[in-house]
């Protein structure tokens, strides 16, 4: 008897422990539109597992790098509509939507990064204003290496430029190309080797850290070192999936997030020059711009600063105003 009521009494914890549900876990997709070893996938690679760890495991993200769940232009529309929980986007490619998007594409305003952060934290409530309204809450930002320009022979001039096949990724970059006299093909990160491999285009203006990504030494041979502007990647959620999560499990975000912010802009610095001597290594002449081609885009660039603060208005002014003030 006292063996069977044993039985039935371990059979009841077992229920018991059954009936019982399991910690609740959140899954969030991140997806991204660079490759992995890239240190803006890295550090979302790494921001998704402090997460996970400060959690415990209540909260898991998985980071989809590569343009593998969405296309780059795609990754803002997915959060949005909530098919994505959160996400990274090269802003300026959404430049169309709003001039404050592609603040930092304006050639030669911000060339460094102390400069770059600086244009950041100046332009960073207007561009958290607008994603607000668009239902999105910025995490962090990151920026990339200094910008320069690919190509396969000597530019001497903005004239030797003229009916290039120039990659361009946002409206700051078709610009460049029309004032050049190129020809300009709209080319996101993710087809950017192929594009180069098949003639698509034969010149562009990118980071160190997209040239390594694309092996551009395959194609091109020419790195300009012009340091034209230093564009950032903004990683954002969807403010009612934030909502959704309980005040210890947001605060682990925001800590995670401010920690990413930190990491990433260190990470970009210390690889900079890094993938310079990547691009030599494979045997590509990286070189600064001659005289006469750095006043030839200081000139283009002073037309699309005039350009942009036209779209931009007063708003746009102000910015600008402020970060020349710091």
């Amino acid at each position: 008897m006292k063996k069977l009521q044993s039985l039935f009494a371990a059979a009841v914890v077992v229920a018991a422990a059954a009936a019982t549900p399991a910690l609740a876990q959140t899954k969030w997709d991140l997806p991204a539109a660079y490759p992995a070893d890239n240190p803006h996938s890295v550090n979302l690679i790494q921001f998704a597992k402090d997460v996970e760890k400060a959690t415990n495991g209540k909260l898991v993200i998985t980071v989809h790098p590569g343009a593998s769940l969405f296309k780059a232009p795609d990754i803002k529309r997915a959060v949005q509509t909530g098919q994505a929980q959160v996400g990274e986007v090269l802003i300026s490619i959404h430049e169309n939507e709003d001039p404050m998007f592609g603040i930092d594409v304006i050639p030669f305003l911000a060339t460094s990064f102390p400069q770059a952060k600086k244009l950041w934290e100046a332009s960073k409530p207007a561009i958290v204003n607008k994603l607000d309204k668009q239902g999105l809450m910025v995490l962090f930002a990151v920026p990339w290496a200094p910008q320069g320009i690919y190509v396969n022979k000597d530019l001497n001039t903005i004239a030797d430029m003229k009916g290039l096949k120039w990659r361009a990724y946002n409206v700051g970059t078709a610009k460049i190309g029309e004032a050049v006299g190129a020809q300009s093909v709209t080319v996101q990160a993710a087809d950017l080797p192929q594009a180069l491999a098949t003639g698509v285009v034969n010149s562009f203006i990118s980071s160190g850290g997209t040239g390594y990504d694309s092996k551009v030494w395959e194609s091109l041979n020419h790195f300009y070192d012009t340091r034209a502007w230093i564009p950032k990647n903004i990683t954002f959620v969807n403010k009612a999936a934030f909502a959704s999560l309980d005040k210890p499990t947001q605060e682990a975000v925001l800590k995670a997030a401010a920690e990413a912010e930190v990491r990433g802009w260190k990470m970009w610095e210390q690889k900079s020059s890094w993938y310079l001597d990547q691009l030599k290594a494979h045997g590509m002449k990286v070189l600064p711009p001659s005289p006469e081609l750095a006043a030839g885009f200081k000139k283009i660039g002073e037309q699309l600063t005039a350009d942009w603060l036209k779209k931009a208005g007063k708003q746009g002014e102000e910015v600008i105003a402020a970060y020349k003030k710091m």
